[in-house]
């Protein structure tokens, strides 16, 4: 009864506020505006993160008011993320303090019992603090395209849910579905042309959420504590992958902002934006319930995380051959 009380809730209050944050950030011109690396075409408010990060986080603790200890410190670390963002939002950080909080906040998770048990040293807890920071932020990158990362976090929210429950971490599964339904009550706002982004204040919140619940529902010592967290984030880690490693190779900022994600290399390939965003979370899916053979002991882990990393390795590749820095460069139309 709880989770489904959350998921209505969490549905509601964000498809019904997102309105009204839109509204208010176009008076504030709290906008971001079109350039040359960005593939938007209009000023867009940006501050819908913050009904995504209050319509999950609020329903959950009026849900599990008697939560377990690692669920709370969760709850308070994510709040923490999401305001991390709103600050970015409304005046840019540098990468020095958003990676402070952001490694603070994945160590609490990690004490709090969020981390996999493979080495029987320290590294147990630092390489799962580091893990949570990276995929934070490459779900900040995946936020670059209508609908992207709002579909991608949506179905990656429901599919932990299930491994969540079926491992006992009730709590943790509450909190996923809540994310999954506020994040369908926000994709129509986002869907495009899109009304309104999420901004840093929501990719970092989901990407935290599902990376720092991953750990908690997969702390194992054997191989599926090592395969879970990988597959379900899959496809975050693939679009940083390609525009890091094409960035490398053409000698650009690292950092630097531009239109060479996944998701702009398949716009280039014929895709519509609409297109592009099914085909992202349709890939997150199927990496998502390929994890359920594995808790069932139907097949070992490494089977699952070698293929999807051989498909993984040749998509890659592929997409680094689609050109994308060209010198004089036309931004890509939003259809």
């Amino acid at each position: 009864m709880a989770m489904t009380w959350v998921a209505v809730a969490a549905f509601v209050l964000v498809a019904i506020l997102t309105e009204f944050v839109r509204r208010l950030a176009v008076r504030l011109a709290l906008t971001d505006r079109p350039g040359m690396r960005k593939s938007h075409e209009r000023p867009t408010p940006y501050l819908g993160g913050v009904v995504i990060a209050a319509g999950v986080i609020v329903p959950t603790v009026a849900a599990l008011s008697g939560a377990e200890a690692h669920l709370r410190i969760l709850l308070v670390a994510a709040t923490a993320v999401a305001l991390l963002g709103l600050v970015d939002d409304l005046r840019p950080l540098s990468p020095y303090p958003r990676l402070a909080v952001e490694g603070v906040a994945a160590a609490a998770v990690v004490g709090a019992g969020g981390h996999v048990k493979i080495f029987g040293n320290w590294l147990d807890y630092v390489l799962p603090v580091l893990w949570i920071v990276v995929i934070t932020n490459s779900f900040n990158l995946l936020d670059n395209m209508d609908g992207a990362a709002a579909g991608v976090a949506c179905v990656t929210g429901a599919s932990l849910a299930l491994p969540a429950t079926m491992v006992g971490q009730r709590g943790v599964s509450v909190l996923l579905v809540a994310l999954a339904c506020g994040c369908a009550g926000f994709l129509p706002h986002n869907w495009t042309p899109a009304r309104i982004f999420m901004g840093d204040a929501g990719s970092l919140f989901i990407g935290f959420v599902i990376s720092a619940s991953a750990l908690f529902v997969f702390a194992r010592s054997d191989d599926t504590g090592v395969a879970g967290p990988l597959m379900v984030t899959f496809v975050a880690t693939v679009d940083t992958c390609v525009v890091l490693v094409s960035r490398h190779r053409a000698g650009r900022p690292l950092m630097l902002g531009g239109t060479d994600h996944v998701s702009h290399r398949l716009r280039r390939l014929g895709l519509s934006t609409g297109q592009v965003a099914l085909a992202l979370s349709g890939a997150a899916a199927v990496t998502c319930l390929a994890v359920l053979p594995v808790l069932w002991d139907w097949v070992p882990a490494p089977v699952p995380l070698a293929v999807a990393t051989g498909l993984g390795g040749v998509f890659v590749w592929l997409l680094l051959k689609v050109p994308v820095y060209a010198k004089h460069d036309e931004r890509l139309r939003t259809t």
